[in-house]
Protein backbone atom coordinates (compact mmCIF):
# COMPACT_ATOMS: atom_id res chain seq x y z
CA UNK A 1 0.00 0.00 0.00
CA UNK A 2 1.14 3.58 -0.55
CA UNK A 3 1.98 5.98 2.29
CA UNK A 4 -1.47 7.52 2.48
CA UNK A 5 -3.17 4.11 2.62
CA UNK A 6 -0.61 2.91 5.18
CA UNK A 7 -1.32 5.83 7.51
CA UNK A 8 -5.09 5.54 7.05
CA UNK A 9 -4.92 1.82 7.80
CA UNK A 10 -2.91 2.26 10.98
CA UNK A 11 -4.89 5.24 12.23
CA UNK A 12 -8.01 3.06 12.07
CA UNK A 13 -6.23 0.02 13.53
CA UNK A 14 -4.85 1.95 16.51
CA UNK A 15 -8.29 3.34 17.31
CA UNK A 16 -10.00 -0.03 16.95
CA UNK A 17 -7.41 -1.74 19.14
CA UNK A 18 -7.91 0.88 21.81
CA UNK A 19 -11.71 0.92 21.73
CA UNK A 20 -12.34 -2.80 21.20
CA UNK A 21 -9.42 -4.51 22.93
CA UNK A 22 -7.12 -2.69 25.35
CA UNK A 23 -9.55 -0.32 27.05
CA UNK A 24 -12.31 -2.93 27.54
CA UNK A 25 -9.78 -5.31 29.12
CA UNK A 26 -8.81 -2.81 31.80
CA UNK A 27 -12.32 -1.50 32.34
CA UNK A 28 -13.49 -5.09 32.95
CA UNK A 29 -10.58 -6.56 34.91
CA UNK A 30 -8.71 -3.55 36.30
CA UNK A 31 -11.22 -0.95 37.40
CA UNK A 32 -12.08 -1.38 41.10
CA UNK A 33 -15.75 -0.51 41.28
CA UNK A 34 -15.88 -1.13 45.03
CA UNK A 35 -12.95 0.84 46.41
CA UNK A 36 -12.16 3.09 43.48
CA UNK A 37 -9.00 3.24 41.41
CA UNK A 38 -7.50 0.48 39.30
CA UNK A 39 -5.85 -2.90 39.85
CA UNK A 40 -2.93 -3.81 37.60
CA UNK A 41 -1.69 -7.18 38.92
CA UNK A 42 -3.74 -9.38 36.63
CA UNK A 43 -2.98 -12.67 34.88
CA UNK A 44 -3.17 -13.36 31.16
CA UNK A 45 -6.94 -13.78 31.24
CA UNK A 46 -7.54 -10.81 33.55
CA UNK A 47 -7.76 -12.82 36.80
CA UNK A 48 -6.61 -10.73 39.76
CA UNK A 49 -3.38 -12.19 41.16
CA UNK A 50 -2.52 -9.47 43.71
CA UNK A 51 -4.82 -6.76 45.05
CA UNK A 52 -1.89 -4.46 45.89
CA UNK A 53 -2.36 -1.21 43.99
CA UNK A 54 0.41 0.62 42.19
CA UNK A 55 -0.02 4.32 42.96
CA UNK A 56 1.67 5.55 39.83
CA UNK A 57 -0.84 3.51 37.83
CA UNK A 58 -3.71 5.31 39.51
CA UNK A 59 -2.31 8.41 37.83
CA UNK A 60 -1.41 6.65 34.63
CA UNK A 61 -4.85 5.15 34.08
CA UNK A 62 -6.45 8.37 35.27
CA UNK A 63 -4.56 10.08 32.48
CA UNK A 64 -5.24 7.46 29.81
CA UNK A 65 -8.99 7.36 30.47
CA UNK A 66 -9.29 11.15 30.32
CA UNK A 67 -7.05 11.38 27.24
CA UNK A 68 -9.25 8.80 25.54
CA UNK A 69 -12.31 10.87 26.41
CA UNK A 70 -10.62 13.97 24.95
CA UNK A 71 -9.19 12.38 21.80
CA UNK A 72 -11.01 9.14 20.90
CA UNK A 73 -14.64 9.47 21.95
CA UNK A 74 -16.55 11.12 24.77
CA UNK A 75 -17.40 7.92 26.59
CA UNK A 76 -18.79 8.83 30.04
CA UNK A 77 -17.51 5.55 31.51
CA UNK A 78 -13.96 6.54 30.64
CA UNK A 79 -14.40 9.94 32.27
CA UNK A 80 -15.81 8.28 35.39
CA UNK A 81 -12.87 5.84 35.47
CA UNK A 82 -10.44 8.74 35.33
CA UNK A 83 -12.17 10.48 38.22
CA UNK A 84 -12.23 7.23 40.21
CA UNK A 85 -8.45 6.91 39.93
CA UNK A 86 -7.81 10.57 40.77
CA UNK A 87 -10.14 10.52 43.75
CA UNK A 88 -8.44 7.35 45.00
CA UNK A 89 -5.08 9.15 44.77
CA UNK A 90 -6.38 12.17 46.67
CA UNK A 91 -8.17 10.17 49.36
CA UNK A 92 -5.77 7.27 49.93
CA UNK A 93 -2.39 7.70 48.27
CA UNK A 94 -1.21 11.08 49.54
CA UNK A 95 0.91 11.41 52.70
CA UNK A 96 0.65 14.28 55.16
CA UNK A 97 3.61 16.05 53.53
CA UNK A 98 1.98 15.92 50.09
CA UNK A 99 4.21 13.12 48.79
CA UNK A 100 2.57 10.07 47.26
CA UNK A 101 3.07 6.43 48.09
CA UNK A 102 4.21 3.77 45.64
CA UNK A 103 2.03 0.88 46.84
CA UNK A 104 -1.23 0.73 48.80
CA UNK A 105 -3.75 -2.00 49.57
CA UNK A 106 -6.99 -2.42 47.65
CA UNK A 107 -8.71 -0.20 50.20
CA UNK A 108 -5.91 2.36 50.21
CA UNK A 109 -3.80 1.50 53.27
CA UNK A 110 -0.23 2.72 52.55
CA UNK A 111 2.36 -0.02 52.06
CA UNK A 112 5.45 1.61 50.61
CA UNK A 113 6.97 5.01 49.90
CA UNK A 114 9.83 5.31 47.41
CA UNK A 115 12.35 8.13 47.07
CA UNK A 116 11.25 8.82 43.51
CA UNK A 117 8.71 11.44 42.44
CA UNK A 118 7.05 9.46 39.66
CA UNK A 119 3.76 8.75 41.47
CA UNK A 120 3.35 12.51 41.80
CA UNK A 121 4.21 13.17 38.15
CA UNK A 122 1.59 10.73 36.88
CA UNK A 123 -0.99 12.13 39.28
CA UNK A 124 -0.29 15.56 37.79
CA UNK A 125 -0.92 14.52 34.19
CA UNK A 126 -4.08 12.65 35.25
CA UNK A 127 -5.50 15.71 37.01
CA UNK A 128 -4.54 17.96 34.11
CA UNK A 129 -6.16 15.74 31.47
CA UNK A 130 -9.25 15.26 33.63
CA UNK A 131 -9.55 19.04 34.06
CA UNK A 132 -9.66 19.38 30.27
CA UNK A 133 -12.14 16.53 29.88
CA UNK A 134 -14.51 17.56 32.67
CA UNK A 135 -14.13 21.32 32.52
CA UNK A 136 -13.43 21.35 36.27
CA UNK A 137 -10.43 23.66 36.53
CA UNK A 138 -9.95 22.90 40.22
CA UNK A 139 -8.15 19.71 39.18
CA UNK A 140 -5.74 21.74 37.04
CA UNK A 141 -4.96 24.01 39.98
CA UNK A 142 -4.43 20.99 42.23
CA UNK A 143 -2.08 19.56 39.61
CA UNK A 144 -0.12 22.82 39.44
CA UNK A 145 0.23 22.89 43.22
CA UNK A 146 1.49 19.32 43.12
CA UNK A 147 3.95 20.22 40.35
CA UNK A 148 5.40 22.94 42.58
CA UNK A 149 5.76 20.38 45.36
CA UNK A 150 7.61 18.03 43.00
CA UNK A 151 9.98 20.85 42.05
CA UNK A 152 10.61 21.66 45.71
CA UNK A 153 11.47 18.06 46.54
CA UNK A 154 13.58 17.65 43.42
CA UNK A 155 15.55 20.84 43.90
CA UNK A 156 16.01 21.00 47.68
CA UNK A 157 19.00 18.94 48.88
CA UNK A 158 18.12 16.61 51.73
CA UNK A 159 14.34 16.51 51.24
CA UNK A 160 14.53 13.18 49.39
CA UNK A 161 16.65 10.30 50.69
CA UNK A 162 19.90 10.04 48.75
CA UNK A 163 20.34 7.04 46.46
CA UNK A 164 24.07 6.88 47.15
CA UNK A 165 26.44 8.01 49.89
CA UNK A 166 28.01 11.48 49.49
CA UNK A 167 31.10 9.93 47.89
CA UNK A 168 29.02 9.40 44.73
CA UNK A 169 28.03 12.57 42.93
CA UNK A 170 25.71 11.94 39.98
CA UNK A 171 22.36 12.76 38.40
CA UNK A 172 19.85 10.57 36.59
CA UNK A 173 18.04 10.96 33.28
CA UNK A 174 14.66 9.68 34.51
CA UNK A 175 13.25 12.65 36.42
CA UNK A 176 14.87 15.12 34.03
CA UNK A 177 12.99 13.68 31.07
CA UNK A 178 9.68 12.91 32.78
CA UNK A 179 9.37 16.54 33.90
CA UNK A 180 9.28 17.60 30.23
CA UNK A 181 6.18 15.50 29.61
CA UNK A 182 4.64 16.33 32.98
CA UNK A 183 5.00 20.07 32.43
CA UNK A 184 3.82 19.95 28.82
CA UNK A 185 0.68 17.97 29.67
CA UNK A 186 -0.10 20.29 32.57
CA UNK A 187 0.49 23.36 30.39
CA UNK A 188 -2.41 22.24 28.20
CA UNK A 189 -4.75 22.57 31.18
CA UNK A 190 -3.33 25.58 33.03
CA UNK A 191 -0.47 27.76 31.88
CA UNK A 192 2.11 29.04 34.30
CA UNK A 193 5.62 30.34 33.54
CA UNK A 194 7.19 27.66 35.76
CA UNK A 195 6.08 24.95 33.32
CA UNK A 196 7.97 26.16 30.26
CA UNK A 197 10.87 27.15 32.55
CA UNK A 198 11.03 23.55 33.79
CA UNK A 199 10.92 22.21 30.23
CA UNK A 200 13.80 24.55 29.30
CA UNK A 201 15.79 23.41 32.34
CA UNK A 202 15.28 19.74 31.48
CA UNK A 203 16.10 20.28 27.80
CA UNK A 204 19.32 22.09 28.74
CA UNK A 205 20.34 19.23 31.04
CA UNK A 206 19.62 16.57 28.42
CA UNK A 207 21.56 18.39 25.71
CA UNK A 208 24.53 19.49 27.82
CA UNK A 209 24.81 16.71 30.39
CA UNK A 210 23.20 13.49 29.21
CA UNK A 211 23.91 13.57 25.47
CA UNK A 212 27.45 12.32 24.83
CA UNK A 213 28.37 12.67 21.14
CA UNK A 214 31.64 10.80 21.66
CA UNK A 215 29.54 7.65 22.16
CA UNK A 216 26.55 8.81 20.08
CA UNK A 217 24.48 8.04 23.15
CA UNK A 218 22.18 9.57 25.70
CA UNK A 219 23.37 8.16 29.03
CA UNK A 220 21.19 7.32 32.02
CA UNK A 221 23.62 8.49 34.72
CA UNK A 222 26.20 11.27 34.54
CA UNK A 223 28.11 13.54 36.90
CA UNK A 224 26.65 16.79 38.29
CA UNK A 225 27.91 18.69 35.24
CA UNK A 226 27.51 15.88 32.76
CA UNK A 227 30.83 14.21 33.48
CA UNK A 228 31.19 10.71 32.02
CA UNK A 229 31.32 8.12 34.80
CA UNK A 230 33.29 5.08 33.68
CA UNK A 231 31.34 2.48 35.64
CA UNK A 232 28.68 0.01 34.56
CA UNK A 233 25.94 2.42 35.67
CA UNK A 234 27.65 5.38 34.06
CA UNK A 235 28.00 3.55 30.74
CA UNK A 236 24.39 2.34 30.64
CA UNK A 237 22.17 3.20 27.68
CA UNK A 238 18.45 2.50 27.98
CA UNK A 239 17.37 2.79 24.32
CA UNK A 240 13.62 2.78 25.03
CA UNK A 241 13.98 5.51 27.62
CA UNK A 242 16.07 7.60 25.23
CA UNK A 243 13.56 7.11 22.41
CA UNK A 244 10.77 8.25 24.75
CA UNK A 245 12.83 11.36 25.49
CA UNK A 246 13.26 11.91 21.76
CA UNK A 247 9.53 12.18 21.16
CA UNK A 248 9.09 14.41 24.21
CA UNK A 249 11.65 16.76 22.63
CA UNK A 250 9.99 16.56 19.21
CA UNK A 251 6.61 17.27 20.80
CA UNK A 252 8.05 20.40 22.40
CA UNK A 253 9.61 21.40 19.08
CA UNK A 254 6.17 21.14 17.47
CA UNK A 255 4.67 23.23 20.30
CA UNK A 256 7.23 25.90 19.44
CA UNK A 257 6.29 25.90 15.74
CA UNK A 258 8.89 23.24 14.97
CA UNK A 259 11.82 24.96 16.66
CA UNK A 260 14.77 23.88 14.52
CA UNK A 261 17.28 23.32 17.34
CA UNK A 262 14.87 21.19 19.33
CA UNK A 263 13.88 19.24 16.23
CA UNK A 264 17.52 18.48 15.49
CA UNK A 265 18.12 17.48 19.11
CA UNK A 266 15.15 15.11 19.16
CA UNK A 267 16.13 13.51 15.85
CA UNK A 268 19.74 13.07 16.96
CA UNK A 269 18.66 11.29 20.16
CA UNK A 270 16.26 9.14 18.15
CA UNK A 271 18.85 8.16 15.53
CA UNK A 272 21.50 7.34 18.14
CA UNK A 273 19.07 5.33 20.22
CA UNK A 274 17.68 3.39 17.28
CA UNK A 275 21.22 2.34 16.37
CA UNK A 276 21.86 1.17 19.94
CA UNK A 277 18.45 -0.38 20.50
CA UNK A 278 17.25 -2.09 17.32
CA UNK A 279 18.12 -5.79 17.38
CA UNK A 280 19.35 -6.66 13.89
CA UNK A 281 19.16 -10.37 14.66
CA UNK A 282 15.64 -10.74 16.07
CA UNK A 283 14.06 -7.32 15.68
CA UNK A 284 12.58 -5.17 18.43
CA UNK A 285 14.20 -2.75 20.85
CA UNK A 286 16.57 -4.29 23.38
CA UNK A 287 16.59 -3.24 27.04
CA UNK A 288 20.12 -2.11 27.89
CA UNK A 289 23.45 -1.48 26.20
CA UNK A 290 26.87 -0.37 27.40
CA UNK A 291 28.26 2.65 25.54
CA UNK A 292 31.68 0.96 25.36
CA UNK A 293 30.21 -2.34 24.23
CA UNK A 294 30.98 -4.03 27.56
CA UNK A 295 28.58 -6.48 29.26
CA UNK A 296 25.53 -5.08 31.07
CA UNK A 297 24.92 -6.26 34.62
CA UNK A 298 21.13 -6.01 34.37
CA UNK A 299 19.61 -9.50 34.26
CA UNK A 300 16.97 -8.32 31.77
CA UNK A 301 19.51 -6.64 29.49
CA UNK A 302 18.65 -8.58 26.33
CA UNK A 303 14.90 -8.96 26.87
CA UNK A 304 12.22 -7.16 24.88
CA UNK A 305 9.81 -5.31 27.17
CA UNK A 306 6.53 -3.87 25.92
CA UNK A 307 7.18 -0.21 26.60
CA UNK A 308 10.33 0.46 24.52
CA UNK A 309 8.48 -0.92 21.50
CA UNK A 310 5.48 1.35 22.01
CA UNK A 311 7.65 4.42 22.62
CA UNK A 312 9.47 3.72 19.36
CA UNK A 313 6.21 3.48 17.41
CA UNK A 314 5.25 6.96 18.65
CA UNK A 315 8.71 8.43 18.10
CA UNK A 316 9.00 7.31 14.49
CA UNK A 317 5.65 8.89 13.64
CA UNK A 318 6.73 12.13 15.32
CA UNK A 319 9.99 12.10 13.37
CA UNK A 320 8.16 11.52 10.08
CA UNK A 321 5.72 14.33 10.89
CA UNK A 322 8.67 16.60 11.68
CA UNK A 323 10.75 15.79 8.60
CA UNK A 324 8.87 13.84 5.95
CA UNK A 325 12.00 11.65 5.77
CA UNK A 326 10.99 8.20 4.53
CA UNK A 327 13.55 6.47 6.76
CA UNK A 328 11.38 7.22 9.78
CA UNK A 329 8.31 5.71 8.12
CA UNK A 330 10.40 2.66 7.22
CA UNK A 331 11.53 2.34 10.82
CA UNK A 332 7.95 2.79 11.96
CA UNK A 333 6.96 -0.14 9.79
CA UNK A 334 9.82 -2.26 11.19
CA UNK A 335 8.99 -1.64 14.84
CA UNK A 336 5.23 -1.63 14.30
CA UNK A 337 5.27 -4.96 12.45
CA UNK A 338 7.53 -6.54 15.09
CA UNK A 339 5.37 -5.21 17.92
CA UNK A 340 2.10 -6.42 16.42
CA UNK A 341 3.60 -9.81 15.62
CA UNK A 342 4.82 -10.51 19.17
CA UNK A 343 2.96 -8.49 21.81
CA UNK A 344 -0.85 -8.69 21.30
CA UNK A 345 -2.58 -11.73 22.85
CA UNK A 346 -5.15 -12.99 20.31
CA UNK A 347 -6.86 -15.28 22.82
CA UNK A 348 -7.44 -13.17 25.93
CA UNK A 349 -6.87 -9.64 24.65
CA UNK A 350 -4.48 -6.89 25.74
CA UNK A 351 -0.74 -7.35 25.21
CA UNK A 352 2.08 -9.33 26.76
CA UNK A 353 4.74 -7.30 28.52
CA UNK A 354 7.82 -9.45 28.87
CA UNK A 355 9.46 -11.24 25.97
CA UNK A 356 12.74 -13.07 25.53
CA UNK A 357 15.19 -11.63 23.05
CA UNK A 358 13.80 -13.82 20.26
CA UNK A 359 10.27 -12.51 20.86
CA UNK A 360 8.88 -15.55 22.69
CA UNK A 361 6.80 -14.85 25.79
CA UNK A 362 8.80 -14.83 29.02
CA UNK A 363 5.76 -14.57 31.29
CA UNK A 364 2.13 -14.10 30.26
CA UNK A 365 0.62 -11.86 32.97
CA UNK A 366 -0.96 -8.71 31.59
CA UNK A 367 0.02 -6.54 34.52
CA UNK A 368 1.90 -6.02 37.75
CA UNK A 369 3.06 -2.97 39.72
CA UNK A 370 5.09 -1.81 36.70
CA UNK A 371 3.04 -2.91 33.67
CA UNK A 372 -0.54 -1.80 33.33
CA UNK A 373 -2.80 0.45 31.27
CA UNK A 374 -0.41 3.20 30.23
CA UNK A 375 2.30 2.70 27.59
CA UNK A 376 0.17 0.59 25.25
CA UNK A 377 -3.02 2.69 25.37
CA UNK A 378 -0.99 5.92 25.27
CA UNK A 379 0.74 4.62 22.14
CA UNK A 380 -2.59 3.75 20.54
CA UNK A 381 -4.04 7.21 21.29
CA UNK A 382 -0.93 9.16 20.26
CA UNK A 383 -0.30 7.11 17.13
CA UNK A 384 -3.93 7.46 16.03
CA UNK A 385 -3.60 11.24 16.40
CA UNK A 386 -0.19 11.39 14.72
CA UNK A 387 -1.26 9.34 11.71
CA UNK A 388 -4.21 11.66 11.21
CA UNK A 389 -2.04 14.75 11.66
CA UNK A 390 0.42 13.48 9.06
CA UNK A 391 -2.45 12.77 6.68
CA UNK A 392 -3.82 16.26 7.24
CA UNK A 393 -0.53 18.09 6.79
CA UNK A 394 1.18 16.05 4.07
CA UNK A 395 -1.65 14.78 1.86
Amino acid sequence: MDTKQYLQHWAQRYKEDFVNNVMPFWMKYGLDRQNGGVYTCVDRDGTLIDSTKSVWFQGRFGFVAAAAYNNIEQNPEWLAASKSCIDFIINHCTASDGRMYFEVTAEGTPLRMRRYLFSECFAIIAMAEYAIASGDKSYAQRALDLFKLVQRYANTPGLLPAKYLPSVQCQGHSLTMILINTASRLRMAIDDPILTEQIDTSLHAIKNYFMHPEYKALLETVGPNGEFIDTINGRTINPGHCIETAWFVLEESRHRKWDADLKQMGLEILDWSWDWGWDETYGGIINFRDCKGLPSQDYAQDMKFWWPQTETVIAMLYAYLATGDEKYLERHQLINDWTYKHLPDPEFGEWYGYLHRDGTVAQPAKGNLFKGPFHIPRMLINSFLLCNEILKTKF
